[in-house]
This record gives C-alpha cells, sequence and structure tokens, in this order.
C-alpha cells in the first residue's frame, strides 16, 4: 500500500485505511486472486527442485515410517 500512497501523496501519518486509499485509486485488491498466484509460483519452484521436493508435493512415497517421534541423529542437531 505504501507506493499508492506515495503515489496520491498522503503522508503515512494520515489516519486513512487501506480500504480508502484503494477508492481513491480506483483499485481492487482481492486475497483468493493474491494466494492462487503465489501458490502457483511457489508449486512451480517446488517442481523444478530436486526429486525428493518432486516426490513429497506429489505424494508419491513410498516405504513406511515407523510410530511415533523420530530418532534425532547427530547430523539433525
Amino acid at each position: 500500500m505504501w507506493f499508492l500512497r506515495r503515489m496520491l501523496r498522503i503522508p503515512w501519518t494520515a489516519k486513512k485505511t487501506n480500504e480508502r486509499v484503494l477508492n481513491e485509486a480506483n483499485k481492487r485488491r482481492s486475497l483468493v486472486r493474491t494466494i492462487r498466484k503465489r501458490q502457483t509460483t511457489f508449486l512451480g519452484h517446488v517442481m523444478r527442485r530436486g526429486k525428493l521436493e518432486h516426490l513429497v508435493t506429489t505424494g508419491k512415497f513410498e516405504g513406511k515410517r515407523s510410530r511415533g517421534r523420530q530418532r534425532e541423529k547427530i547430523m539433525d542437531g
């Protein structure tokens, strides 16, 4: 929002809500659209990464784990 305030020359000390600033700039903000965009970019990032991240994301992980808390190894810290 700071860039719109700066473009409209609204000081940061002014008691104007973000909604009022958006109305003055004739802009709309969609939370769902922002979330979808970030999810898409993150998914593309994960898919380009190594094989392990890809397998975990797609849910194609085989094998069994023991029940309970996993034991801490020396390398885990």
